[in-house]
C-alpha cells in the first residue's frame, strides 16, 4: 500500500507556470506506475499525464501536450508535474495516483491509490 500527498498548487495568471509534487510513502515507490488526474468544478475526474515505473515512458492528454511534463525521482519517492503556459481551462483540483501496473496508463480504473488533491487556479 502507498500513501500519496500532493503539493505545489496555487493561484497563477494565464501563461504562468507551476510545479506539482506528489510524495509517496509506505511501499516501494519504483514498483508503481504513476499518474496525474484533474477535476474541474462540476466535471468528472480526467486523465492528465502518466509515467512508467522507470520514467522511460510517458503519456499525456492532448490538451496538455507540449505544455506539461511529468517526471519522477525514485530516489526521492516523488513524482512531479511541471505545468507551463497555463490556461484558465487548466483550473481544477489535481490528483496524483499510483497503479500496480508499471506502465504509463491513462485508465483511471487501474489506479488503486489516490492523493487528497491540490487546487490549481489559473486567472485570465
Amino acid at each position: 500500500q502507498v500513501q500519496l500527498v500532493e503539493s505545489g498548487g496555487g493561484l497563477v495568471q494565464a501563461g504562468g507556470s507551476l510545479r506539482l509534487s506528489c510524495a509517496a510513502s509506505g511501499s516501494t515507490f519504483s514498483r508503481y506506475g504513476m499518474g496525474w488526474f484533474r477535476q474541474a468544478p462540476g466535471k468528472g475526474r480526467d486523465f492528465v499525464a502518466a509515467i512508467s515505473w522507470s520514467g522511460g515512458s510517458t503519456s499525456y492528454v492532448d490538451s496538455v501536450k507540449g505544455r506539461f511534463t511529468i517526471s519522477r525521482d525514485n530516489a526521492k519517492n516523488t513524482v512531479y508535474l511541471q505545468m507551463n503556459s497555463l490556461k484558465p481551462e487548466d483550473t481544477a483540483v489535481y490528483y496524483c495516483a499510483a497503479t500496480h501496473l508499471t506502465i504509463a496508463t491513462l485508465q483511471s480504473s487501474v489506479y488503486a491509490y489516490w492523493g487528497q488533491g491540490t487546487q490549481v487556479t489559473v486567472s485570465s
